[in-house]
């Protein structure tokens, strides 16, 4: 049974636009499975539409071979713009793009020969956007979709919450509603913080199992992207993500990380660079009016999937008791906040004496909004970002506690 996720129906809505569509993300967040309901629903709807996967060899070997010769494996080929005839569109989803030699060159030739009759629909992991110039060679003829995993409320629908799910909704949509559920809700929640939303381990009802996916994600397919993005040295890398994962909601400095794993800062930096496209982590800058100063300061880390992070510390006890939980819930908002916000624009605050701002929003240069993660609300935080309220006015400054989860 397919759970349609909030990504698909926006893929739906961009279905007449000419340019391709790619859809990112992490390894096991669901892309197959979404490109194959796409399939499915366009079969529906009539369309002329190919499903093919460059993990199959044979299919890459001709992909690499030439454009041209991918269409061996269609029903129809389609008509190229320079043919003279009539527009057919038809549609290919190409899932996991990324193993062909130059994905780039692949998807621009087929862009540029059929243009307007041919439609892909793509699906890339990890190394594909490790890239550099992936951006630049297909500028105007793509437009990336970034699936994350499983947000909470996602994450109740693979439960077998849908009623959670829709009492979810209420609360977020009606602040005068009364629910029954808070406290289901909130004990999902803390298994939420504790297990991530991977769909597989969603869709696990038993907690040690929910343990055992997450230990083979983190075995298997973390291994597959050290493989791809050729880390030359393997121990080290897996170490300075489980140091980040230690680390998370806390500034990341590269000479210090160096030290501790005897490398370089150059390859530290490579390494970080590695996590971040291949979609476990992500890195927020300082908020400054100084520009070039929230180029060169130290940022902080946050990891894509809570899951993963626990698994990597191999920490999975309940919420209420861990000294950590105030990392795992300004974790959580981090992701809320980056559903609704560009990481362009995610930012924090922090002063030489130790002010700090969690999360700061930038929506225009002078103006946004910042938000405090505090697990319970503390009488004294209002006095204690005074001087961040007023050195930034048009900033309006916002607690979020482990009790705003179902409104926020």
């Amino acid at each position: 049974m397919f759970i349609e996720r909030e990504l698909y129906r926006e893929l739906l809505s961009y279905i007449p636009d000419k340019r391709f569509a790619i859809i990112t993300g992490a390894r096991q967040v669901g892309k197959t499975t979404i490109l194959r309901e796409l399939y499915a629903e366009l079969s529906r709807g009539g369309h002329k539409v190919d499903f093919l996967s460059l993990e199959d060899p044979l299919i890459r070997a001709a992909a690499n071979e030439h454009p041209e010769q991918i269409f061996r494996s269609l029903r129809e080929k389609p008509r190229r713009i320079l043919d003279g005839l009539a527009p057919e569109k038809q549609f290919l989803l190409l899932d996991e793009v990324q193993y062909a030699d130059d994905p780039s060159h692949l998807l621009k030739y087929l862009y540029d020969t059929y243009e307007g009759n041919l439609k892909i629909i793509a699906t890339g992991s990890s190394a594909f956007y490790i890239d550099r110039q992936f951006r630049d060679s297909l500028a105007g003829r793509k437009r990336i979709f970034r699936l994350s995993g499983l947000d909470f409320r996602e994450y109740l629908q693979f439960s077998g919450k849908e009623e959670l799910a829709i009492e979810l909704d209420a609360l977020r949509e009606r602040s005068d509603y009364q629910s029954r559920y808070l406290e289901d809700l909130r004990l999902l929640f803390w298994e939420y913080l504790r297990f991530g939303g991977y769909p597989a381990v969603a869709l696990e009802s038993d907690e040690r199992e929910k343990q055992f996916v997450l230990d083979e994600l983190k075995n298997a397919y973390v291994r597959r992207d050290v493989l791809d993005s050729k880390v030359s040295d393997e121990t080290r890398f897996y170490r300075l993500f489980q140091l980040l994962a230690d680390q998370t909601g806390n500034l990341v400095n590269k000479n210090s990380l160096g030290a501790d794993l005897q490398m370089d800062a150059k390859t530290v930096d490579h390494y970080l660079y590695v996590l971040q496209k291949c979609f476990h982590i992500s890195l927020i800058k300082p908020f400054s009016r100084n520009l070039r100063k929230e180029l060169t300061k130290m940022p902080k880390v946050y990891f894509n999937d809570l899951g993963m992070r626990n698994a990597l510390l191999n920490r999975f006890e309940t919420i209420p008791g861990r000294a950590d939980k105030g990392q795992l819930l300004e974790n959580y908002y981090f992701l809320r906040l980056r559903q609704q916000y560009s990481e362009e624009q995610l930012l924090f605050w922090r002063t030489t004496d130790q002010q700090e701002v969690d999360f700061v929003v930038r929506e225009r240069p002078e103006a946004g909004m910042a938000f405090e993660v505090k697990w319970a609300e503390s009488r004294t935080a209002e006095n204690k970002y005074a001087g961040f309220s007023k050195s930034y006015p048009h900033f309006p400054l916002q607690i979020l506690t482990a009790e705003d989860f179902w409104s926020f």
